[in-house]
């Protein structure tokens, strides 16, 4: 087949059009903005012409090898943010006479960029060309960005799938999904649940003077099983927003008690009880902090004397995971 001057022009009408630069956006967060930089998500090209979709049939036949392509692009219909399609098209359909398509899924979040074939079909062949490999991204929003290349002959072109319109339509907490590549519709996504970690421990005997680590051998709750009862210590699983408490008791008149919570080795709160006279006073502390996956947090017994026995849960120490974090 070969391109006449009047096929030329038209191409190089429809190759202009609607093509606008998707600049970088103004940030606060200089940190952000620099990882923004290289990101195509956003920088790219927006390419919104009509005679790509998948129902479009034009006169003239496009040939994108005879277009410079440079950097990355999103696809649109009409305003319409859509995708490549992932299934085979007609000939004759996109504008060209071999319609390029992506043999392959698009990528999850996750993946970052891949690199994905792309087949031209011709003569009943839905793979007849095999064209140069394109890189995909999927972007927050749900919509993609590719790295188009020049397509290994003529006459093919690249594909936008009108089917795929309802995607741009899709919230953040949804994914597009189809099961025939044809009709696609918008999924909410299953939520992610904290990791669930709570404990909950008491030391049956009386404390008296100096303990480094308390062992709490009575553990009544130990949900995640991130509580050791044999060193008293308990070792964050996950990263996340922890609450903590730790309480005392001492009936001795004229004692001060000091039991101090420890993270990582620094002494970060304390559980005091001064009794003035003959009676009884208990102490409870809490608190709450970010912890890295593999911190350590344990109670110490500074001074004084705490009182407890097999009943009595009076000299405890328990925590939970509020908000699981990356």
């Amino acid at each position: 087949m070969q391109n006449t001057s009047q096929e030329k022009r038209a191409e190089e009408e429809v190759a202009g059009t609607h093509v606008l630069s998707y600049g970088p956006m103004k940030m606060n967060d200089d940190e952000e903005d620099l990882r923004r930089r290289g990101d195509p998500c956003y920088h790219y090209t927006i390419l919104d012409q009509a005679w790509r979709a998948t129902n479009a049939t034009t006169k003239f036949k496009v040939c994108d090898r005879h277009s410079k392509w440079k950097g990355w692009y999103r696809l649109f219909y009409k305003g319409m943010s859509l995708q490549m399609p992932e299934r085979c098209v007609p000939v004759d359909k996109c504008g060209t006479h071999s319609p390029l398509w992506l043999a392959g899924p698009h990528p999850k979040m996750k993946d970052g960029i891949v690199t994905r074939r792309v087949c031209g079909h011709w003569k009943k062949n839905c793979c007849a060309f095999k064209s140069t490999p394109i890189q995909v991204k999927k972007c927050k929003g749900n919509y993609y960005v590719y790295k188009f290349t020049q397509p290994s002959a003529c006459y093919l072109a690249y594909c936008a799938d009108v089917n795929t319109i309802v995607c741009g339509r899709c919230s953040r907490d949804q994914t597009c999904v189809s099961r025939d590549k044809i009709n696609w519709r918008c999924k909410r996504n299953r939520r992610k649940f904290s990791k669930k970690i709570h404990f909950f421990a008491s030391y049956p005997d009386q404390l008296s003077g100096k303990v480094n680590r308390i062992k709490y051998s009575k553990v009544l709750v130990n949900v995640g099983r991130a509580f050791n009862r044999r060193t008293g210590v308990f070792k964050a699983p996950v990263n996340g927003i922890y609450q903590f408490f730790f309480s005392t008791q001492t009936g001795r008149t004229g004692a001060k008690t000091d039991l101090w919570l420890v993270v990582n080795r620094y002494w970060v709160a304390v559980s005091h009880t001064h009794v003035s006279r003959p009676s009884t006073v208990g102490s409870l502390s809490m608190y709450m902090t970010f912890l890295r996956r593999g911190a350590i947090v344990y109670v110490t017994h500074n001074c004084g004397r705490s009182w407890a026995n097999s009943a009595s849960t009076t000299i405890t120490f328990g925590g939970s995971l509020l908000v699981q974090m990356r």
